[in-house]
């Protein structure tokens, strides 16, 4: 699984968790639209770490919360 592919996974994870919807999570967050359909539908290839700080952000937790899952275990990203 590509790092983009375990973001993708968290976000859909984390919405489900906390009842949200993507697009309120875009208001919280300040991503656009477009870019975060391109994160959920794979095509982006290059999450940067502002991408995931202002993703945490709209969810209310840190980077280090939204990290914390064992998607983002070493053993389980293909890492290039």
């Amino acid at each position: 699984m590509t790092v983009n592919d375990a973001v993708a996974k968290r976000v859909l994870n984390l919405l489900a968790e906390n009842k949200m919807t993507q697009y309120r999570l875009e208001q919280l967050s300040g991503i656009q639209h477009g870019h975060m359909q391109w994160i959920m539908s794979g095509k982006s290839k290059t999450v940067t770490l502002s991408t995931v700080m202002m993703l945490a952000c709209g969810f209310g937790m840190t980077v280090l919360e939204f990290l914390d899952d064992e998607l983002f275990n070493y053993d389980n990203l293909e890492i290039e």
